[in-house]
């Protein structure tokens, strides 16, 4: 452990996952000081979970990460069944869905889950923070003020850090939790095992995701992983459970056409056993549980890893409002509130795919109907909403638009950071000099209007969100917070940014 440990810093977060690395980023690029610890001394190996579904990929858009994460990623190419050493069928496994204009990321991108953490670890960095390695969180009290955890570097030695909160992200046998005494209940699915690994073969192509189905049940897939030379193997055979690297070689050139020398190197390997439950709580006083801390999924229909960064994108923007802009503590206890029935949701999808053995998977998995309409912070005014508009609580939708004065943009450009958007459709009474004028809080977009910073000139604005005239405040993490009608706009919108910002935040004026 370095001898430059703070002593005190916002939030402590344990795991440099994808959920903890999304979590520091998010806390970084708003002046959070937060700190992520690793108790193994790299960041994890393995493709292990490769789809990032479209919301996730909006997520990644507005972490400032997304055009490195393509350049790294690509989309999952078509399935090879194999039989007697000759393909005999091809199909479409993954459901293609072209993009709209309301919808920039219309399928799931395949990044191996270890190049997806380097990129969000090299963003973390840009933004000044960073991640210690081999070092251990091994024990915390917390108190009405904070949180003392005690971290236990490579070196054996323990040094004391002070935490307004602590944020678990340390994955499905989290300490964090089992400290907290919480508990951990779901269904149950069927019992058995599987070997997953990484390795270099020989004799494939790369243009097909390669499956072979065995007699009596089970089957053998390799997919061959974006920006790699390699594939992802996932072997369910008669209860293999040596993950060795012979072990490997003998399985595949058991179960397929391949000879054991064609399996070239096995860089990674890993048993999986099926797991599926959730926290009976997200939140315990100033401790928070994030990712498979909270949750563990089948792989069943990629929705683990995507929930898991969703979930730090939820608790960023409230940490941050609370932390650094006099919002209530209260504010995070919506946290658990909306998260929780979420979470649920997706074990049921997960847990449903998982007991079928159907391998389809359409756009029902994309998470871009994911919402928060009974949210305590959701706030639907609008009493004349046409069937087909986005209400309160659900996705803020992208429309390609222009600027005043004709050049191109769109609305995910000006949703993009760290603050609460207003977007005023038409002609209001919105009289902005009242609202808080730091726009690292709170920025307001007029399209259309007497006097817009945004043009729908072709209509993409009115196709995603009505008509108008209309006023919403858009949250940080990209959901309709506020919808309400062009009169008595000020009042309405100063009165909901109380609940986000803070009363006295809310009330200050230009």
């Amino acid at each position: 452990m370095t001898d430059d440990l703070p002593t005190t810093v916002d939030v402590l977060i344990a795991g440099a996952g994808p959920t903890g690395l999304a979590l520091g980023i998010d806390l970084a690029r708003r002046g959070v000081r937060a700190l992520l610890v690793e108790r193994q001394d790299q960041l994890s190996r393995g493709a292990r979970g490769t789809g990032l579904q479209p919301r996730t990929q909006e997520v990644y858009d507005d972490l400032g990460v997304l055009a490195a994460i393509q350049a790294a990623g690509g989309l999952y190419p078509k399935t090879a069944r194999w039989e007697n050493g000759r393909i005999a069928e091809i199909s479409e496994m993954i459901e293609r869905v072209d993009p709209t204009p309301a919808m920039p990321y219309s399928n799931a991108l395949m990044v191996p889950q270890f190049r997806n953490q380097e990129l969000l670890s090299a963003r973390l960095q840009e933004l000044g923070g960073r991640v210690l390695l081999g070092t251990e969180l091994t024990a915390f009290t917390q108190d009405s003020d904070g949180v003392t955890a005690r971290l236990r570097g490579a070196d054996g030695v323990e040094r004391s850090v002070r935490a307004a909160y602590l944020v678990a992200a340390d994955g499905g046998r989290s300490t964090v939790r089992r400290a907290l005494g919480i508990g951990m209940s779901g269904p149950s699915l069927p019992a058995g095992a599987a070997v997953l690994a990484d390795v270099r073969v020989d004799g494939l192509d790369r243009d097909h995701w390669h499956r072979w189905n065995l007699q009596g049940g089970g089957f053998v897939a390799l997919l061959p992983l974006a920006g790699t030379n390699h594939f992802q193997t996932f072997i369910v055979a008669g209860g293999a459970t040596d993950t060795s690297p012979e072990a490997v070689r003998a399985l595949l050139a058991a179960h397929t056409h391949l000879a054991a020398e064609q399996i070239r190197e096995v860089l990674w390997s890993s048993l999986y056993r099926p797991k599926a439950g959730m926290a009976d709580a997200f939140r315990a006083g100033r401790v928070f549980l994030a990712g498979d801390a909270a949750h563990i999924h089948s792989p069943a229909g990629g929705q683990g890893l995507n929930t898991s960064v969703q979930d730090a994108y939820n608790l960023g923007w409230k940490l941050g409002q609370v932390l650094r802009h006099g919002a209530p503590d209260t504010l995070l206890d919506s946290y658990e509130t909306e998260r929780r029935p979420i979470a649920a949701r997706i074990l049921d999808t997960s847990t449903r795919l998982h007991r079928s053995g159907s391998l389809r998977r359409g756009r029902d998995l994309h998470q871009l109907d994911i919402g928060y309409p009974d949210s305590p912070l959701t706030q639907e005014l609008r009493t004349d909403l046409a069937e087909g508009v986005p209400a309160a609580g659900d996705r803020a939708p992208d429309a390609p638009c222009t600027t005043a004065d004709g050049r191109p943009t769109r609305l995910f450009d000006a949703f993009r950071g760290p603050h609460f958007t207003l977007l005023t459709l038409g002609a209001t009474d919105l009289d902005d000099t009242a609202l808080p004028a730091d726009p690292a809080l709170l920025r307001v977009v007029r399209v259309g209007g007497p006097s817009p910073d945004l043009l729908d000139t072709d209509g993409h604005v009115r196709d995603a969100y009505g008509s108008g005239p209309a006023v919403l405040l858009i949250r940080p993490d990209g959901y309709l917070a506020l919808a309400a009608p062009a009169e008595d706009a000020t009042a309405r919108v100063t009165a909901a940014l109380g609940t986000y910002l803070g009363a006295g935040t809310a009330q200050a004026a230009r």
